[in-house]
C-alpha cells in the first residue's frame, strides 16, 4: 500500500497576509509531485508547515492516516519528514560524514562515536551520489554546489526516511549535478518515498514530476499528472486574477521624460551582463522568480557587489558607484528588499532613522550636526509619509512594517536622489498602507524621480510599471510595456524565456 500524505483544511496567516488558505489535498508514496506557482504563492510556507517551522493556524495533516503535530523541525525528521531549503542547514566546520550523520554517528557498545564505520557508511552513500569527494573533508572546503549535495545525503541517509521535499534544489547546481540528483530521486521514489519538489524550472518540472500541484495566492488549485498539460496551460492556471480598482484610480505620470539612467554590460559575481535605460518620471519594474538576478544586478549598479564589467551613466555623465554611499552621492539611492537587516536601525528612533544618511546636510563647516535641523527634517518626513507614530523619538522598532518602510523611503528622498530604487516595497504590510505606496511611487515619478521597482507581486508590476523588464537565470530575458502586460507573458519570459 502506498504511502499517503494528506492536508486537510491547512491555513497560516501573516499580519496582512493570508499566507495558506484552507489548502486541502493528498500526496502519496513512488511518486514525484512538484509545487508550482509564482512567488509569494504559499509553496514554501506549506513546507515549513509540514516541516515545523511553522504552527498552522487552522487544519491538519496526515501521513498514513495519522495526524501529526510537529513543535520543531527536528520532531518532523523524527517522523521521517526532511525538508532540504534553498538555505542549507550543514556545519560548516564538520566533516562530510559527521554532516551526513549529525546526530546519528555510530558508537560501538561503548557509546564511543565510532569514526571509521561514519567514514565507511558515507563513502558508499557518496558512491551512490557519484560525487568525487571524500568523507573526512571539511564541508567548508566544499563548493556550494557540493555543500548542498551534503544537505541532500543528510536526508538520504535517514533509515526512517518516508517523505522528502526540495525547495529549489537546483539553483547552484550544474548540468551533471542536476542529473545526479535526479537519478537520487528516482531512487528514492523506486523504495515508495513521498516527494515534492518545488520548483520554477518548467524543464525540470516536466522531466521529474509525476504530478503538478499549482498554487495561487495561499490557495491550492488543482494538480495535473505531468505531460497531459502543456507548459503554457500550466501557467495561466497560475495566473488569471483582476487587478482590481487599485490600479485603474491611480494618477500616474503622463510625461515621460529623456533617458536618466544607463547600465551597460554590468555583470558581477552574483549576475551575468545586462544592459538597460531609465527614463525621468518612468516607473521601470523589474519582473522574474525568486534566484533571477533582479537584486543582484541592481546590488552590481550601486556599488553593494562590485562590478566584474559595465559602466553606469546618469543625465549622460559616466559615474563609478564603489559603494552604496557614493551611489547615493551621485543620485542613486536603494530602499533595500530586507527591511529589518538592511533597511531600519532597529536601536534608532524614527527620527535618528530618517537622519542617519543626513549627517553631512545637517552638520555646519566644523562638523558638528544640528539638532534644530535634525528635528526640521524628521518631522517633515513623517508628515509628508504620514507615518504613525506618537513622536519622532519612538523607537522605529515599535513601528507597524508599513510605518516603518515609510521611514526607509522618507531617509531616502530627503537626500535629494534622483533614482529611486524600491526593492520589494510592499513586502510583509497590509493592503491599505500598499496603496497609500502605489499612490507615492506614482507621485514620484510625477516629480521627475526615475524609479525602479522590483516586485514579485505580478499584479503590482503590472498595475504600476511603465515598462517591465524580466529577468531568468541572472540575465534579461525580455521587456515589456504596460500595454502588452500580461501576468502570463511575464511568467512566460521568466520561467521559458521569450515568450
Amino acid at each position: 500500500m502506498k504511502s499517503v500524505l494528506e492536508f486537510r483544511e491547512i491555513s497560516k496567516y501573516f499580519p496582512g497576509v493570508k499566507a495558506l488558505d484552507h489548502i486541502c489535498f493528498q500526496a502519496y508514496g513512488g511518486e514525484v509531485l512538484a509545487f508550482l506557482g509564482e512567488n509569494g504563492a504559499g509553496k514554501s510556507t506549506l513546507l515549513k508547515v509540514l516541516n515545523g517551522d511553522y504552527r498552522p493556524d487552522g487544519g491538519k495533516y496526515l501521513l498514513d492516516g495519522e495526524e501529526k503535530n510537529f513543535n520543531t523541525p527536528h520532531e518532523a525528521i523524527e517522523e521521517g519528514i526532511s525538508v532540504i531549503y534553498q538555505e542549507r542547514q550543514i556545519l560548516l566546520e564538520l566533516s562530510v560524514a559527521e554532516n551526513i550523520f549529525l546526530g546519528k554517528m555510530p558508537c560501538n557498545k561503548f557509546g564511543v562515536i565510532n569514526t571509521r564505520k561514519a567514514n565507511e557508511e558515507a563513502t558508499q552513500i557518496i558512491k551512490d551520489f557519484g560525487l568525487p569527494i571524500k568523507p573526512t573533508t571539511k564541508v567548508k572546503d566544499l563548493s556550494i554546489a557540493y555543500q548542498q549535495m551534503v544537505e541532500i545525503m543528510k536526508a538520504y541517509s535517514r533509515e526512517n526516511l518516508k517523505v522528502i521535499c526540495f525547495d529549489e534544489p537546483t539553483a547552484s547546481l550544474s548540468d551533471a549535478e542536476i542529473d545526479c540528483l535526479f537519478d537520487i530521486i528516482q531512487k528514492l521514489k523506486s523504495q515508495g518515498k513521498i516527494i515534492i519538489y518545488v520548483s520554477h524550472r518548467m524543464s525540470e518540472i516536466q522531466r521529474i514530476a509525476d504530478k503538478v500541484a499549482i498554487f495561487k495566492d495561499g490557495c491550492y488549485i488543482d494538480t495535473f499528472k505531468t505531460g497531459e498539460i502543456s507548459e503554457q496551460e500550466l501557467i495561466k492556471k497560475m495566473v488569471g486574477r483582476d487587478l482590481g480598482d487599485i490600479y485603474t484610480k491611480l494618477d500616474r505620470n503622463k510625461e515621460i521624460g529623456d533617458v536618466l539612467l544607463e547600465a551597460k554590460d554590468i555583470s558581477s559575481d552574483y549576475v551575468k551582463e545586462n544592459s538597460f535605460i531609465l527614463h525621468k518620471g518612468e516607473v521601470l519594474g523589474f519582473s522574474g522568480l525568486v534566484g533571477a538576478g533582479r537584486t543582484e544586478l541592481i546590488r552590481a549598479i550601486i556599488g553593494a557587489d562590485k562590478k566584474r564589467t559595465g559602466e553606469v551613466y546618469l543625465d549622460g555623465k559616466k559615474i563609478e558607484n564603489r559603494s552604496p554611499k557614493e551611489a547615493m552621492e551621485n543620485g542613486i539611492v536603494l530602499v533595500p528588499e530586507d527591511r529589518k537587516l538592511q533597511g531600519i536601525l532597529s536601536n534608532l528612533s524614527v527620527k535618528g532613522n530618517i537622519n542617519i544618511s543626513l549627517m553631512d546636510k545637517n552638520a555646519n563647516k566644523f562638523g558638528i550636526i544640528s539638532k534644530k535641523k535634525e528635528e526640521q527634517e524628521a518631522d517633515e518626513g513623517i508628515a509628508s509619509f504620514r507615518i504613525k507614530t506618537p513622536s519622532a523619538d519612538k523607537k522605529i522598532i515599535e513601528l507597524s512594517g508599513g510605518n516603518q518602510q515609510k521611514c526607509i523611503v522618507a531617509r531616502g528622498i530627503a537626500t535629494n536622489p534622483k533614482v529611486l530604487i524600491l526593492d520589494e516595497p510592499t513586502k510583509g504590510i497590509d493592503v491599505g498602507a500598499k496603496s497609500e505606496f502605489y499612490n507615492m511611487i506614482c507621485e514620484f515619478a510625477k516629480q521627475g524621480l526615475g524609479v525602479i521597482l522590483i516586485s514579485s507581486e505580478l499584479p503590482e508590476v503590472i498595475g504600476l510599471s511603465d515598462r517591465i523588464i524580466v529577468m531568468k537565470s541572472l540575465k534579461i530575458s525580455g521587456e515589456v510595456s504596460r500595454e502588452e502586460a500580461t501576468e502570463d507573458k511575464l511568467l512566460s519570459l521568466g520561467m521559458m524565456g521569450e515568450a
